[in-house]
């Protein structure tokens, strides 16, 4: 029985979402980023679920170390509420997965953003000792928002982007579409 490691399945997934993942290097605009869009595209594509949610983890891990070497802020005190959101879009791309569709991947893409807000925005919350309590997480809440809309349309483009080169490559390669 093959691997489900040795597929040019999962290699082409790999790459794809690496590539993402290396975007995040050059400049951008803030918040304009491959983040949610790996691990949603990781937990639809991926049959096997330890590479769901390896890949996407370990692609972040990887581009955070590059960034913390270049510019010394790929490990921040919030990162933690980061990766956790990885997990729970990755889990949210599993679900999108019985049902593939234009549709679907929009609804997991917006529904990803919300997600990484909710849990981000905590973190940041979190990380200042839960200042003033509930009133003080709903002002980080409220102080986050501006960032939500290149959050959304990072997100957006990066889903696009990933999830139609996966759809554009099967059409051309049909051992992609075997798990």
């Amino acid at each position: 029985m093959k691997s489900t490691i040795a597929t040019p399945r999962f290699w082409f997934l790999t790459i794809l979402i690496f590539i993402a993942a290396i975007s995040r290097l050059f400049p951008h605009i803030p918040n304009f980023t491959p983040i949610t869009a790996m691990a949603l595209f990781g937990g639809v594509y991926f049959k096997d679920r330890v590479s769901a949610f390896l890949v996407p983890l370990l692609s972040m891990f990887i581009s955070d170390c590059f960034l913390e070497l270049s510019t010394g802020w790929g490990f921040h005190n919030t990162i933690i509420y980061v990766y956790v959101s990885i997990v729970f879009i990755t889990l949210i791309g599993m679900y999108v997965q019985k049902n593939v569709t234009v549709q679907t991947v929009l609804l997991g893409s917006l529904s990803s953003s919300i997600l990484f807000f909710i849990i981000t925005n905590f973190g940041v919350w979190a990380a200042m000792g839960f200042s003033q309590g509930a009133a003080g997480l709903a002002t980080t809440y409220v102080k986050g928002i501006p960032f939500f809309t290149p959050t959304l349309a990072g997100d957006l483009f990066f889903n696009g982007i990933l999830f139609g080169s996966y759809y554009l490559a099967q059409r051309r390669l049909p051992s992609l579409i075997k798990a």
